[in-house]
């Protein structure tokens, strides 16, 4: 990296074949704002995602969402040996923050609102030998996501 460029996250991109409902599942689970929506695009956005129709920004505290849509979409899940993202962690303040997402996904799922690409449970909350707890769930279109909480201390 060029020297003293730190970089950091504005935003976590989604690409959904159903803007509708990832849209109203991440409001939900996030307890996320809509901030605004976009449904024309940059030349170089067309030619980056063809067939992007609509794309909404979302936001819990300084976390930011772009969940967009495309018609070209194919509805599949990424398949475990292709390259991809593998998941995007997210700390959180306190242990028990832990079983209240796990909770809220479990609440969301069971409400039967939302369609979601994988039927997958989220995972039980592991400790690791440091200390340092992990959960792991999928959003509604397969994409997973680790919450984590590090306790205070040497790392």
């Amino acid at each position: 990296m060029v020297e003293g460029v730190r970089p950091r996250i504005h935003h976590v991109g989604v690409q959904t074949a159903d803007l509708d409902n990832c849209l109203q599942w991440y409001l939900d689970f996030f307890g996320a704002e809509k901030r605004w929506e976009l449904d024309r695009f940059s030349d170089l956005t067309l030619s980056r995602l063809p067939g992007i129709g609509r794309l909404v920004e979302i936001a819990v505290g300084d976390l930011r969402f772009h969940l967009f849509d495309r018609s070209d979409h194919n509805r599949r899940v990424p398949e475990d040996e292709s390259f991809q993202f593998q998941h995007v962690c997210l700390q959180v303040d306190t242990p028990e923050d832990l079983e209240v997402v796990r909770g809220r996904w479990i609440e969301l799922y069971d409400s039967g609102r939302f369609a979601f690409a994988r039927q997958d449970p989220p995972t039980d909350i592991v400790i690791d030998g440091d200390g340092v707890r992990s959960l792991y769930l999928f959003d509604v279109n397969g994409l997973e996501y680790e919450f984590t909480h590090v306790p205070e201390g040497p790392r």
